[in-house]
């Protein structure tokens, strides 16, 4: 079928509100009916976006949004941290969360370096930096620079997370 918005054959086609497109337009068009009658009609030539279709460049503003609604309804948007496992899409608590739990401990509890802390659990100092400042261990995700309840058991209690991360400024100043 062809494209009713820029007229190009497209074995890819997609059905949106009952009107065929190219997998290009598609990739572009509104998620309501009135904004995509508007886009549809707005006709393009098919050769304009043959660029796209050449390089495979197509747009990321739907993928972002799904990942930013996902996010807002607690699910995981990356690989586990350090002590969750990913089941059915929520991420569960594994043996490692009580390696997470004795790391905030011992950094909170003992005055070690953090280059001593990291090579005892086998970490850089990096890697440790990353774990302890990590807000997935209080109960939350974290996408887009947005803070959402996660729907996740959390390893770290808020006492101890915002001591640790009082502690941790403390240290990386000095």
């Amino acid at each position: 079928m062809v494209c009713v918005k820029c007229g190009y054959l497209d074995k890819n086609e997609k059905t949106i509100f009952g009107k065929k497109l190219c997998s290009v337009c598609a990739k572009f068009a509104p998620d309501n009916e009135e904004d995509f009658e508007k886009y549809i009609s707005e006709k393009i030539d098919w050769k304009i976006l043959d660029t796209f279709r050449k390089h495979n460049l197509r747009s990321q503003g739907k993928t972002k949004k799904t990942m930013s609604k996902r996010a807002s309804e607690g699910k995981v948007m990356s690989r586990p941290p350090l002590g969750y496992d990913v089941v059915d899409g929520k991420l569960q608590p594994n043996q490692d969360a009580a390696k997470v739990h004795s790391l905030f401990k011992i950094f909170l509890e003992k005055d070690c370096s953090l280059n001593s802390l990291a090579k005892n659990y086998g970490l850089s100092v990096n890697g440790l930096k990353k774990i302890l400042t990590n807000r997935t261990y209080l109960g939350e995700i974290k996408f887009d620079g947005t803070l959402n309840k996660g729907n996740h058991e959390p390893i770290i209690s808020a006492e101890i997370f915002y001591a640790v991360q009082r502690k941790l400024r403390e240290k990386l100043r000095s």
